[in-house]
């Protein structure tokens, strides 16, 4: 089937198979920053936006996104940089392989809580796993990038 959408900004005409899940389809298509862990949305790994709102796209059929906004990391590159600077500068960085989903959902906090506590940190990221680490780090660092605007 072919659906049209927006990913980053373009308009894009994407062929997928009916049943085929959007980080297959992403991944195809050259979105390889979307990664894919547990293909079942435990994990967080695949995340992206669809209309300005994470989703899990190990889950979302490709089909239920015509006429949408797909949003990959590389749409908002100056906002991950600014997050990785401060992942850097707590110590938070490690194998890199979660981070795309962790930024992603990051961001997405970012944008939609003013001031969120630890509790509202770890419950925004509860579906966000990392086999490296202990997540203090991070905790850090999605702390830092909360309460400052950029880290230089």
């Amino acid at each position: 089937m072919r659906i049209e959408t927006r990913i980053n900004g373009i308009l894009v005409i994407l062929e997928a198979p009916p049943g085929e899940f959007l980080a297959e389809t992403l991944r195809r298509y050259g979105y390889l920053s979307v990664k894919q862990g547990c293909e079942t949305g435990s994990c967080g790994l695949c995340t992206v936006w669809l209309d300005g709102q994470p989703v899990l796209s190990c889950c979302t059929f490709t089909a239920r996104v015509g006429a949408r906004d797909i949003t990959t990391i590389e749409g908002v590159a100056e906002e991950a940089e600014a997050f990785a600077h401060c992942m850097v500068e707590e110590g938070a960085e490690q194998c890199g392989f979660c981070a795309p989903g962790l930024v992603m959902t990051v961001l997405a906090m970012k944008r939609e809580l003013a001031e969120p506590t630890e509790t509202d940190i770890n419950s925004y990221l509860a579906g966000n796993l990392c086999r490296c680490s202990g997540y203090q780090g991070q905790m850090r660092a999605i702390k830092k990038f909360m309460g400052i605007k950029a880290c230089e």
